[in-house]
Parts: structure tokens; C-alpha cells; sequence
């Protein structure tokens, strides 16, 4: 188990839902997708290791929540602006977390 966090820093994350609206293997890499993300005031690009598991088509149109406020960093020569939230069980199945129902894109979690 983690160490547990007051609320007050549960709220510092800026977690969000955010519509996939374009989805493409990065060159050169077996694990690697870049994503473009609608947040409806923005769009952000995300790059996951999420190959193994989805075709990039597959991800497309999906609404998945993100973690915005993570610092940004370069994976393969791409900036990720944002990270989605994915799960990962113990036998190595990661499925990306979605809404159990449609929302707008740029809703808040909390």
C-alpha cells in the first residue's frame, strides 16, 4: 500500500476527462502512441506506452480520464502534455479508464 495523502493534496491533481481525437504509433517505437486530446478549451498531446494493448484507431473517439497537471516530458522526441489514467491487473492486462457514462469533454474529477 501507499502512504496516504491528506484531501488537500488529492485536490492539487488536475484530473480530467478528455475525448482522443487523434491516435498514432510513434516512429520507431515498439511501445509507443501519440495522442491528441480535446479537453474542450484545449488540446494537449499525450504520449503513452499503450501499444501492446490498443491500435491506435482503437483509441480514438474514446473519452479517458488524464492526469493535466503532471510535469511535462520528452518520450521519443515528443512532448507529453498530459498523462491518461490506465489500470493494470496481475497478469499484465492495462485497459485506459473511461467515464461509465458520457460527460463533456473538460470535466473535472474530484
Amino acid at each position: 500500500m501507499s502512504e496516504e495523502i491528506t484531501f488537500a493534496e488529492f485536490q492539487k491533481l488536475d484530473l480530467r476527462i478528455g475525448k482522443i481525437v487523434e491516435a498514432s504509433q510513434v516512429p520507431d517505437s515498439k511501445k509507443l502512441i501519440k495522442i491528441l486530446v480535446d479537453f474542450g478549451t484545449e488540446k494537449r498531446q499525450a504520449v503513452a506506452g499503450l501499444l501492446k494493448y490498443y491500435k491506435p484507431e482503437e483509441l480514438v473517439g474514446k473519452k479517458c480520464i488524464f492526469l493535466l497537471n503532471l510535469q511535462r516530458r520528452m518520450l521519443a522526441g515528443i512532448e507529453s502534455q498530459c498523462m491518461v489514467l490506465a489500470a493494470e491487473d496481475e497478469a499484465g492486462n492495462v485497459v485506459v479508464l473511461q467515464p461509465e457514462k458520457d460527460i463533456v469533454e473538460g470535466s473535472k474529477i474530484g
